[in-house]
């Protein structure tokens, strides 16, 4: 369990130095996209960098036994 941690505190540092990242490019990616446009990109980048964060923590939890219910979509 005590892995478990450690490996959550790393996908956590992790994704932050990859949002950090994505922050330091944004203007020169941004000045090229109309405004709507732009919202939109950084919402999508946030929806996906979320959802990385979070399925690596899931697998993680479920590599230490920790038994999450997730919804079957079928």
């Amino acid at each position: 369990m005590i892995g478990t941690l450690i490996g959550v505190l790393f996908v956590v540092i992790i994704v932050g130095l990859i949002w950090w990242a994505i922050m330091q490019i944004w203007p020169v990616i941004a000045q090229y996209l109309a405004e709507p446009f732009r919202t939109i990109a950084y919402v999508i980048l946030v929806v996906i960098l979320v959802l990385i964060a979070l399925w690596v923590i899931i697998q993680l939890l479920a590599a230490a036994g920790v038994h999450v219910p997730i919804m079957n979509l079928r």
